[in-house]
C-alpha cells in the first residue's frame, strides 16, 4: 500500500480500487480515438480532430503510467509524439499514419485486456509498431526514435480482495537542460505566456516531477524551471508556454488532482510569507490545492476576505473551487453501475409485477362500496408498478450506436483486403434496445455486413461497367415498429441471383422448383452449409454464416427477412422484441388452459360464426375478414387441449401479425390484458414448438407465451 501522510496522520491509499474505472475509461477513449481516426480526411485535416485524438492517447498514457502498465504507456507515448507533430503541422498526414495509429489502438486494447485479466497469457509484441511510428514521426529521415516513456513495472490486476498497488507515478527524473536553464523572469517567445504553477500539498515529490517530465516528453509544450517554495509539500515552477490553462490542467490531471494545481501569471503569486506556526494547518485547509478538501469530518470555515489586490487577480487565476464545482456537476449526470445490480433490480421488479397481478386478481370480487379505499390503493399500485417497470427497463436500454460503431473499422479493413470501395451509412443510431439483445445481435450483424461487402458490393471496375458509381454503399439502419425493433442491412451491389441459388440448391439435393416465390428462394441461403461463393477465401465461401445468423436471431425470439433485386442490391431485415424481461400480454382461454399473446403483435379480435370458416386442402382452414382470406390457427389442435364434455367453444378469433403476414388464432375467450414477466422455458424445461417462454399468473399458475412468428410460419407452410 502506498502510505499517504496528511497533517501527520497516515492512511492507506490503494490504487487497485480505481482499476476498473481506468479500464472502462481507457476503452471509451480507444473507441473514440478509432472513430475519429476513421473520420479523418487525409486531404483536409481538421486541427480539432487531431487535438481530440491526441487527448485520447494522452489520457490513456497518463493512466497507464499511473497504474504501472508500462507497455501501454510506452506505446501510447509514441502515438502521442506522432500526433503532436501532426497537430503542430510539422508533418503531413498520410494514409500510412492512420493505419499505424489504428493498429496501435488495437494493440493497446489487447494489452489492456491482458492487464485486466491479471496479466495472464503472453503480451503481444509492439516492437514493430513502435519502430513504424518512430519512422513516421521523424518523417522517414532515419533519426533516432522517440525516447521510451519511463513507467514502473506493471502489476497484475487483483482478482479478489485488496492487493498492493503499483507505484502511482514515474520515479523522479532530472528536467531537460533547456527547461532547467529558464530563469524565472526570462522573456517569453512570441505567443508564449510567462506563468507560475503551484502544486501541492503532495504526499510524494515524484508527482510534481511527473509534471516536469511532460514538458520534456511533449515537444512544443514549453519550458519549465523550479522556483523556491518554503511551504511544506508545495512545489512552485516558472513556465513559458503557448498552451491555455485548460490544456495544461488536462495534461496534469493524471499525475495530480486539479485541486492541487494553481496557475497564475508570473509575478502574481500568492504571498510568500508563511503563516504563523500555530495556524499553519488551518491555513493549509484554505489553500486552493488541498488534497482532502471537503472530506468528511473536516471543519467548515468561511472563506477569508479577499484583499482588493487579490480580487483584481481573481479572473486571471483558476481557483480550484470552480473546477471542483464543474467536476461535481459532471459526475452527478451519470453513474456507473454493475450490470449484475441492474439485472437484480429487474428481477425484483418482475416479482413485484407478479405480486401486483395476484392482488389484482384476488380483489376482483370485492364490493367496491365496502372496499373503496383498498381498491383505490390497488389501482395506484397497478399504475406505480407499471411506471416503475418502464423506468427500470429503460436503464437497460442502450442506443444501437454502440453496435453500429463497431463496423466502420471492420468495413474499412475488409474493403481494403478485397480491393473494393465502400461507403458506410447508418440511420437510427439513437434507437434503443435491451442490453442483453445488443450483445447477442452483434455477431449476426457482423456476418450480414461481411456478406454484403464480400458477395454484394462489386469490384470498382464491375460497378463502372454496369453504370454504377465506383463506390458501393452499405447502409445499416434501426427503427422501432410496434413492440419490435427492425434492423436492416442494405447494399446497392449485384443482389441475389435466383438462377444460381436454385442451381446450387439442386446440386445439394434440396427440394426446390422453378415455381417457388422469390422470398422462398432467397430464404434458401439461410440453409446450413449453403454458399454461392465460387472460391473459398478467408472472408467467406465455406457456407458457415447465414445459417448461424438465422439460428441466433430465432433464439432471441426474432425473425429474418430477405429481399433482393438482381443487379440492384439486397436488403436483410432483422426483427427483434424490444426486451426479453417484461412485456404487455393478452391472456387467452382455451378449454381450461391459459395462453399469453404478446400485445404488440395483436391486431384485432372478433367473434366468428363457425359457418364462416372454410376448410381447404389437407384440412387447412381459412376465414374471410373484410374481403381478405386469412389462415386459421387453432390452439386447441396445436397443443391438443383436452375439452370437458360440458364446455362449449365461443369461437373468438384474434388476428396477429408477424413477419409481414397475418393469421387468425381461434380461442374460446379473452381473459384480459396485463403485464407479464417472461421466464425462459428452455433454460428451466426444454424448447417447446410455437412457444417463446412462460410466465406466472396472478393465481400462481404457469401460462405459456405464444411465439407469434412460429404460428405465422406454421400457417404459411
Amino acid at each position: 500500500m502506498a502510505d499517504i501522510q496528511q497533517g501527520g496522520a497516515g492512511m492507506d491509499f490503494d490504487l487497485s480500487q480505481f482499476y476498473q474505472i481506468f479500464f472502462e475509461e481507457a476503452a471509451e477513449n480507444l473507441d473514440q480515438m478509432e472513430q475519429m481516426l476513421l473520420g479523418l480526411d487525409v486531404n483536409a485535416v481538421n486541427d480539432e480532430e487531431l487535438n481530440g485524438i491526441f487527448r485520447c492517447a494522452h489520457s490513456i498514457k497518463g493512466g497507464s503510467a499511473t497504474f504501472g502498465f508500462s507497455d501501454v504507456a510506452e506505446l501510447t507515448h509514441h502515438m502521442e509524439s506522432l500526433l503532436d507533430r501532426l497537430r503542430r503541422h510539422e508533418l503531413q498526414l498520410i494514409p500510412q499514419m492512420v493505419d499505424v495509429l489504428l493498429e496501435s489502438a488495437d494493440a493497446s486494447r489487447s494489452l489492456l485486456a491482458r492487464h485486466q485479466a491479471g496479466g495472464q497469457g503472453e503480451a503481444p509484441s509492439t516492437r514493430e509498431l513502435v519502430s513504424s511510428i518512430s519512422e513516421l514521426a521523424t518523417g522517414g529521415q532515419g533519426m533516432a526514435p522517440v525516447p521510451s516513456f519511463a513507467a514502473p513495472p506493471a502489476q497484475p490486476v487483483p482478482q479478489a480482495g485488496p492487493a498492493p498497488a503499483p507505484t502511482p507515478a514515474p520515479a523522479p527524473a532530472p528536467a531537460a537542460p533547456a527547461a532547467a536553464a529558464v530563469p524565472a523572469g526570462a522573456p517569453a517567445s512570441t505567443g508564449e505566456r510567462a506563468l507560475e504553477i503551484h502544486v501541492g500539498p503532495l504526499p510524494q515529490p515524484a508527482l510534481a516531477d511527473a509534471i516536469k517530465e511532460l514538458f520534456r516528453d511533449i515537444p512544443g509544450l514549453g519550458r519549465i524551471a523550479d522556483l523556491d517554495d518554503e511551504r511544506p509539500g508545495m512545489r512552485r515552477f516558472a513556465v513559458h508556454t503557448s498552451s491555455s490553462d485548460e490544456d495544461l490542467l488536462d495534461l496534469f490531471v493524471f499525475h495530480v488532482a486539479k485541486e492541487q494545481v494553481a496557475i497564475r501569471p508570473a509575478g502574481e503569486s500568492a504571498p510568500s510569507s508563511a503563516p504563523p506556526e500555530d495556524t499553519a494547518p488551518a491555513a493549509a485547509l484554505q489553500e486552493p490545492y488541498g488534497l482532502f478538501d471537503g472530506a468528511p469530518g473536516m471543519p467548515a470555515s468561511p472563506p477569508p476576505q479577499a484583499s482588493p489586490a487579490a480580487a483584481a487577480r481573481a479572473p486571471a487565476a483558476r481557483p480550484a473551487g470552480e473546477g471542483k464545482a464543474a467536476a461535481s456537476s459532471m459526475e452527478s449526470t451519470t453513474i456507473r453501475v454493475a450490470v449484475s445490480k441492474v439485472d437484480q433490480l429487474i428481477n425484483l421488479v418482475g416479482e413485484l409485477v407478479i405480486t401486483q397481478a395476484m392482488l389484482a386478481q384476488n380483489s376482483r370480487d370485492l364490493d367496491a362500496g365496502v372496499y373503496q379505499q383498498l381498491l383505490a390503493g390497488l389501482a395506484d399500485l397497478d399504475r406505480n408498478t407499471r411506471d416503475l417497470q418502464e423506468s427500470v427497463m429503460s436503464i437497460r436500454m442502450i442506443p444501437m450506436s454502440t453496435v453500429f460503431n463497431r463496423f466502420p473499422r471492420m468495413l474499412r479493413d475488409l474493403a481494403g483486403k478485397l480491393g473494393k470501395k465502400v461507403d458506410f451509412v447508418t440511420h437510427g443510431e439513437a434507437t434503443e434496445l435491451d442490453k442483453s439483445l445488443v450483445e447477442k445481435i452483434t455477431d449476426p450483424l457482423t456476418h450480414l455486413v461481411r456478406n454484403s461487402c464480400d458477395h454484394g458490393i462489386e469490384m470498382p471496375e464491375e460497378r463502372l461497367a454496369a453504370g454504377k458509381p465506383e463506390h458501393g454503399t452499405l447502409s445499416l439502419s434501426a427503427s422501432h415498429q410496434g413492440g419490435s425493433i427492425v434492423i436492416e442491412v442494405r447494399d446497392d451491389g449485384k443482389g441475389l441471383s435466383r438462377e444460381k441459388i436454385l442451381r446450387k440448391a439442386r446440386e445439394r439435393g434440396m427440394d426446390v422448383s422453378d415455381s417457388m416465390a422469390d422470398g422462398e428462394v432467397w430464404n434458401l441461403i439461410l440453409a446450413p452449409g449453403f454458399s454461392t461463393a465460387e472460391v473459398v477465401t478467408d472472408v467467406s465461401g465455406r457456407g458457415v454464416g447465414m445459417d448461424v445468423v438465422k439460428k441466433n436471431i430465432t433464439a432471441l425470439g426474432g425473425s429474418i427477412e430477405i429481399d433482393s433485386a438482381e443487379g440492384y442490391g439486397m436488403r436483410v431485415a432483422v426483427r427483434l422484441p424490444l426486451t426479453l424481461a417484461i412485456m404487455d400480454g393478452m391472456s387467452l382461454g382455451v378449454g381450461e388452459e391459459v395462453y399469453i399473446l404478446p400485445l404488440s403483435s395483436v391486431v384485432e379480435s372478433f367473434q366468428i360464426d363457425p359457418q364462416q370458416v372454410n376448410t381447404v386442402a389437407q384440412g387447412s382452414q381459412l376465414v374471410k375478414v373484410r374481403e381478405e382470406y386469412m389462415p386459421v390457427v387453432s390452439l386447441e389442435r396445436i397443443f391438443q387441449v383436452p375439452r370437458p364434455q360440458s364446455s362449449t367453444s365461443n369461437n373468438i378469433m384474434v388476428v396477429v401479425e408477424a413477419d409481414g403476414s397475418r393469421v387468425a388464432v381461434l380461442v374460446d375467450e379473452l381473459l384480459g390484458q396485463h403485464q407479464v414477466v417472461v421466464k425462459n422455458l428452455e433454460t428451466n424445461y426444454r424448447k417447446v414448438p410455437n412457444v417463446s417462454g412462460a410466465t406466472i399468473l396472478g393465481d400462481g399458475t404457469v401460462a405459456l407465451i405464444l411465439d407469434t412468428g412460429a404460428l405465422v410460419r406454421r400457417a404459411r407452410h
